[in-house]
């Protein structure tokens, strides 16, 4: 299972990809710490042994997809496509972190449309979503260039840096990109308003 576009790979996790995510995510805490989640009155594992064989077995009961993002052949970062629901919805959401050092190389927004691509295409999803904290400006970025549409406001919705955190919600649907979310943004032709913010959410906070 692996997707890719110019030096930009997505492919599955794997058990011996740990020492080089934990390498990556030791080295960039402070770019990633703001924006990771974290659990209420608990403490988040750092063995990443551990989360990929947990990853890798939501995988195999279908609840989630786990990616690698690799660029020049290089680990990047991670994308997960998780909280799979199936049935009359098929939806799910997709979070992501990429090191600071490759950050502005497009990494990010073309393993975003890779991995919803593959989830209309392949997985038999509908609906992909996106949740970003308000203050993360490079994530809001990327649904802007995507064209992924602005759904709402969700209050202290989930568990980020210590505290409950609001989020903006985007999303797409299968039908909003009939020829692809790399092929659309490639062309030039996503929607320049899609992912704007009603003054009235930007100032409900």
């Amino acid at each position: 299972m692996g997707m890719r576009h110019g030096p930009v790979e997505l492919r599955l996790i794997r058990t011996r990809d740990a020492r080089a995510l934990q390498h990556e995510l030791l080295n960039n805490r402070g770019w990633l710490q703001p924006w990771e989640a974290t659990v209420p009155y608990g403490t988040v594992s750092f063995d990443m042994r551990l989360s990929i064989r947990r990853l890798l077995q939501q995988y195999r009961d279908g609840a989630g997809y786990p990616f690698v993002m690799e660029y020049e052949g290089e680990i990047a970062g991670q994308l997960n496509v998780w909280g799979i629901a199936r049935g009359s919805l098929c939806s799910a959401t997709i979070g992501y972190w990429v090191s600071e050092r490759f950050a502005g190389k497009g990494i990010t927004p073309t393993a975003v449309a890779l991995a919803t691509d593959a989830c209309f295409t392949d997985y038999g999803l509908h609906r992909m979503e996106i949740c970003i904290r308000p203050e993360n400006a490079a994530s809001l970025r990327i649904v802007q260039k995507l064209g992924f549409r602005y759904e709402g406001l969700r209050r202290r919705y989930i568990h980020i840096d210590g505290d409950w955190r609001d989020h903006y919600a985007f999303a797409l649907t299968r039908e909003d990109v009939p020829q692809g979310v790399l092929a659309r943004w490639l062309s030039g032709q996503v929607p320049q308003d899609a992912a704007a913010i009603p003054p009235t959410d930007r100032l409900a906070r």
